[in-house]
């Protein structure tokens, strides 16, 4: 993963400024983005999660850091693969009918050498592996973050170092956009304690900034939101200024809700997890809260860069607010291959449902998509007009079916009749209002009666 400077040296990462909380600017409307992001199921927390159900850590993890979506990186820079990898991801949140995410880290003299460093060999190599990409990415909206420090980390590189890398960023970005329309590609802008706005605005014209639609910051950093939204504005501004009009900014905020510390995320247990990744923004310049770096994944200090490390992810989460009561983004449809939801949280309707008692919960089995061996659910849980305190949903699973993975609930099994149990911070619905889990499982889907029950 990325590393992001703070201070005048080769080095990358940062020193992290006071904890900070959601500021909302502007308009109260969403940027240019609309819909849900889109959830993978096959990561790294994901895999933990299904192999340490018993840890100790794991129900906070898996509440506040696996329910969420966060972007998929492309940094293994292998040109053969990387065109079937973005497909089938791309693909599954497209029949998902949400927004692909996805970091794409692999310029050639990546992270100056440091402890992300790798890349593509040299820099025609490097726009053959973003063909390969781009031909792939589908026409529907999809988010592409643009390597990471490639344009405020440039002290390892020569004047003509530079200019090639301004030049490989600017094909890329009209490679990408020429191939999917609706991809909204966005370059590295750094984060607010790092380069000046005027000098990363800069940076960004020299680097093709004109072709995209705006810029990232904080990727891999603990800068607070209302730090980067500032930033934001100060980098749009000294653009107008430049010539170049209509660029918007996303932030990433999977770790800049704590406090401030040394400069690896590795070592420090005083970070949390920030603002719940959205396209609701309520900023007119910001198109997205992003988490970028997937919380738990080094930085590269004391663990291997990018590897899971569940005792980072807790340090982030445990002390961490729940998911909001208004979802940050809209629940999710299933994919034709095993995808997930974001999380989702209960939310009110206008007035009660007649068909339901007072206090009583019913649940609906949504969608149901199917794959070669397997299938995704998304279960809508609905109070009456009374205030369950808390609900669990029963069925029976066909024969030859089981369920290898659930988000927004728990999960218990007997025999073939499986009950998910609301979370912690899912279980009390206002009257009429409603919440959803979702499942992955095995085998074939069939025509399951769902029952719902109330203390």
């Amino acid at each position: 993963m990325s590393r992001s400077r703070v201070v005048a040296v080769a080095a990358a990462c940062t020193t992290a400024v006071a904890a900070g909380v959601l500021v909302v600017t502007g308009t109260a409307s969403a940027g240019t983005i609309s819909g849900t992001l889109y959830r993978d199921p096959n990561t790294a927390v994901a895999r933990w999660l299904a192999s340490n159900p018993g840890d100790s850590r794991a129900a906070v993890i898996r509440d506040k850091v696996a329910s969420q979506p966060a972007t998929r990186w492309l940094s293994s820079f292998n040109i053969s693969t990387v065109g079937a990898e973005v497909a089938t991801y791309v693909n599954a949140a497209n029949a998902a009918g949400q927004i692909p995410a996805l970091t794409v880290y692999g310029i050639t003299n990546r992270d100056c050498g440091g402890a992300s460093s790798g890349g593509a060999p040299d820099l025609t190599q490097y726009q053959t592996w973003i063909g390969n990409i781009a031909r792939n990415l589908g026409g529907q909206t999809v988010v592409l973050n643009l390597e990471p420090d490639s344009i405020a980390l440039l002290t390892c590189l020569n004047s003509s170092e530079i200019a090639a890398r301004n030049q490989a960023l600017r094909t890329a970005t009209q490679t990408l956009k020429a191939a999917n329309p609706n991809a909204r590609v966005y370059l590295d802008g750094g984060h607010s304690a790092w380069n000046s706005a005027g000098d990363q605005a800069s940076r960004l014209v020299a680097a093709g900034i004109a072709d995209a639609d705006g810029f990232y910051t904080n990727a891999s950093n603990f800068q607070p939101t209302s730090a980067e939204s500032a930033y934001g504005r100060s980098i749009i501004s000294s653009l107008n200024g430049q010539g170049v009009s209509g660029k918007r900014q996303v932030i990433d905020t999977s770790r800049n809700g704590g406090a401030s510390g040394d400069w690896c995320g590795d070592d420090n247990t005083d970070r949390r997890i920030g603002q719940y990744p959205t396209v609701n923004t309520g900023d007119a310049n910001i198109d997205a809260f992003l988490w970028i770096k997937p919380p738990g994944e080094a930085d590269g200090c004391r663990y291997a860069a990018g590897s899971f490390q569940p005792d980072l992810a807790y340090s982030l989460a445990s002390t961490a607010p729940n998911p909001p009561s208004s979802p940050t983004s809209a629940p999710s449809s299933p994919s034709s291959s095993p995808s997930s939801s974001p999380s989702s949280s209960p939310s009110s309707s206008p007035s009660p449902s007649p068909s339901l008692p007072t206090g009583a919960c019913g649940a609906t089995l949504r969608a149901v998509s199917t794959w070669n061996g397997g299938y995704q659910g998304e279960v809508k849980v609905q109070a009456g007009n009374g205030t369950p305190n808390g609900w669990t949903v029963s069925w029976t699973l066909p024969s030859g079916s089981s369920i290898s993975q659930v988000w927004n609930g728990t999960l218990t099994t007997s025999g073939s009749t499986v009950s998910v149990r609301n979370v912690s911070w899912n279980g009390n619905l206002p009257a009429d209002g409603s919440t959803t889990f979702g499942f992955i499982a095995t085998g074939t889907p069939g025509t399951p009666a769902l029952t719902c029950t109330s203390p």
